[in-house]
């Protein structure tokens, strides 16, 4: 269930449209949407994917709220990437501080820039937000399974990466807590320099590491108690299918992106 305010890992049950799809589905058309959302540069094409959003959200059944906090741990990215592109774009000059200069196609490319990354995340965090873990971790070994042929360790890929998602929630609130815990014994996180307040992390880092080498033990005792030897000789409880609702979510989805694509022509 959604908690606090980390979104990222976090899956939230619920009956709806986007729930029921293979998540085969779900991965290739999130991926199939980062692609053109980068392909678009106008604003009204923009602007489109920013309004398919919310129907999207709608469709899922997962509230706004835990969709946006999605976003939150690459705000600072996101702001880093707009000031380099505001500072460092050469164009007819707006402002000028010095030898700091802010330019008009500067401030147009931040802009595009800092919503291509928004939406990258928005759509990764609601196709999370709508895939279990194990879910998740089927669809990609399915995915990449065609390439275990020339080597390619597909099922440790995909299980690696459903453990990570898995713990992401986890290691936060474990964050949470010990920064709790140091802060009622008098520890100070909000004054000072950067270095000070670096250095006040420490006693929050040292417990930290030690609370994930005794999961990671404790997870790979449980995972040897089960007899667990990779993929040799898996089966799935519930096996994957592509069928009649997968079609229909591609088939809109690619009259979308075609709709995208068009307003990207018309505009550009």
């Amino acid at each position: 269930m959604f908690s606090g305010n980390i979104a990222l890992g976090q899956y939230i049950p619920a009956d709806s449209f986007l729930h029921k799809l293979d998540p085969r589905c779900k991965i290739l058309l999130t991926i199939a949407a980062m692609v053109a959302i980068f392909m678009c540069s106008s604003f009204p094409a923009l602007l489109l994917w920013g309004l398919f959003l919310p129907v999207v959200i709608h469709f899922s059944k997962v509230p706004t709220r835990a969709v946006l906090v999605s976003a939150r741990p690459v705000l600072v990215l996101i702001v880093f990437t707009a000031c380099l592109h505001l500072f460092w774009t050469d164009g007819r000059v707006l402002v000028r501080l010095g030898f700091i200069k802010i330019t008009l196609e500067g401030c147009l490319l931040a802009l595009r820039m800092s919503l291509r990354l928004l939406y990258l995340v928005l759509y990764a965090g609601l196709l999370t937000l709508t895939t279990s873990p194990s879910e998740f971790s089927d669809g990609l070994e399915s995915l990449m399974s065609p390439f275990a042929r020339f080597g390619f360790p597909a099922h440790e890929i995909a299980m690696m990466m459903s453990i990570a998602l898995r713990f992401i929630p986890t290691l936060f609130e474990e964050t949470q807590r010990i920064i709790k815990s140091q802060k009622s014994r008098g520890a100070d996180f909000d004054s000072g320099g950067l270095y000070k307040r670096a250095k006040a992390y420490i006693p929050v880092l040292i417990p930290l590491f030690v609370m994930v080498f005794q999961r990671a033990d404790t997870l790979a005792a449980a995972m040897e108690a089960r007899c667990y030897r990779g993929g040799r000789g898996r089966v799935r409880m519930f096996p994957l299918a592509w069928g009649g609702r997968e079609n229909l979510a591609a088939c809109l989805f690619l009259a979308f992106a075609a709709l995208a694509l068009l307003v990207e022509r018309v505009f550009c």
